[in-house]
């Protein structure tokens, strides 16, 4: 995927743009329907999670202090922020900008709550991947300030050497004298999202792409490969060596690495600082394949959006591109959230630290999770097959009525 719609640079014409319109947006429409910039407000409302709002006070002080345009900062729930947005933005009453992530760009395009975003030439700054993942339908939606995906975390007392493939990673944690080598979250209805860097292995993509980006006419998921994966799949469940069961969640898996029952953690950065509080010496590494082709995570993206109905377009522009894209806030942002930053040189500059520099190395493979709204299908039967599969049913009459059932779903 890639950026292809030309995107201005908002530097210093938008500022003088600002002083020149007070810092305005959409006003009333003129004679002929249509609408014309006029002095309407000086502030700048901006939706965050809460935990976030304290990264990004130098940021606004500074905006505040350049432009004379106020920036109220909003702590928001991250559990209810996009519902929130998606009611209230139509009403005129929702913020300016909202922080969200890269996954809900569907759900808001298709309300409409969204504008693009101008980056111009800053787009070369960022890490490729959160580029894609901020383009929807070949235009940028989001200004990206951190990219996280899963990864394997390695208990490197038990296993000091990096598995060199899937069977090299059993074979090591069994050396090792482990009943359980290898662990990664699955739960009565699987998980997917976790599987996805085998199932990319056998080429095997829940859709193909274009310049455009995800192509939702374009079903992968049921090629050649994907029935690949499902056979070598049960070949690792129940009736097979084990690796993947259904009867571990989350909680199972991170307590079997942290006691020492497994060498081998297939998680994500959120699960790092378990590890660390643990005592336990780590490393992370990439996903082992079971092919020899690489194993592509998922990546989730996370950034801004600017509000449709804002009324304050310009400035809000300027803000994400011109400081919320700066070195310095992407690493307070970094700082807050442990989550490798979007800007690639934010992001190098993370990586001194070696735990983000092996989440770093894992990413550049990683592909964006599909945002376009043909996902939704996928979701409601993807992790239930693949569990059925584990537990014993025949991989490619299950396969095949996954991909029956998700065609049959998008076009209905």
């Amino acid at each position: 995927m890639k950026v292809t719609k030309s995107q201005g640079l908002l530097t210093a014409g938008a500022t003088l743009a600002l002083a020149t319109l007070t810092l305005t947006g959409c006003a009333a429409g003129d004679a002929s329907g249509g609408t014309e910039e006029s002095a309407s407000t000086s502030t700048l409302t901006v939706w965050v999670d809460s935990e976030r709002v304290d990264a990004l006070e130098g940021a606004a002080a500074s905006y505040e202090e350049k432009t004379g345009v106020d920036v109220k900062l909003v702590g928001k729930d991250v559990s209810t922020i996009k519902d929130d947005f998606i009611q209230q933005a139509p009403t005129g009453k929702g913020p300016d900008v909202v922080m969200g992530a890269h996954d809900w760009l569907g759900e808001l395009s298709t309300n409409g709550v969204v504008a693009p975003l101008e980056l111009g030439d800053t787009a070369g700054d960022y890490l490729d991947v959160a580029i894609n993942a901020a383009t929807y339908d070949g235009t940028v939606y989001m200004l990206p300030y951190a990219v996280e995906n899963i990864a394997v975390i390695r208990n490197t007392a038990l296993v000091p050497e990096a598995a060199t493939s899937f069977d090299d990673m059993i074979a090591k944690g069994t050396a090792a004298g482990l009943e359980q080598p290898f662990v990664v979250e699955q739960g009565a209805e699987g998980n997917p999202y976790h599987l996805y860097p085998f199932q990319t292995a056998f080429g095997a993509p829940v859709f193909g792409s274009d310049e455009n980006g995800y192509n939702a006419d374009d079903l992968q998921i049921g090629n050649a490969g994907g029935e690949a994966f499902a056979t070598w799949l049960g070949t690792q469940g129940k009736n097979g060596t084990g690796a993947f069961n259904t009867d571990i969640d989350g909680d199972i898996a991170k307590d079997s690495f942290l006691t020492g029952k497994s060498a081998f953690w297939l998680t994500g950065p959120w699960n790092v600082g378990a590890a660390v509080d643990a005592g336990l010496d780590i490393a992370i590494d990439p996903v082992p394949s079971p092919t020899g082709e690489v194993a592509s995570p998922f990546a989730g993206v996370k950034g801004f959006f600017v509000s449709a109905e804002s009324e304050n377009k310009v400035a809000a522009n300027d803000f994400l591109v011109n400081y919320l894209g700066t070195e310095d806030v992407q690493l307070a942002l970094f700082e807050a959230g442990n989550i490798l930053p979007a800007l690639s040189a934010a992001a190098e500059t993370a990586s001194s630290d070696p735990i983000i520099a092996g989440f770093a190395t894992v990413g550049a493979d990683a592909v964006p999770m599909p945002a376009i709204p043909a996902m939704g299908a996928v979701w409601q039967y993807w992790g239930i097959a693949e569990a059925e599969i584990i537990n014993g049913a025949d991989p490619v009459a299950t396969w095949q009525k996954l991909t029956s059932d998700v065609a049959a779903a998008i076009a209905g």
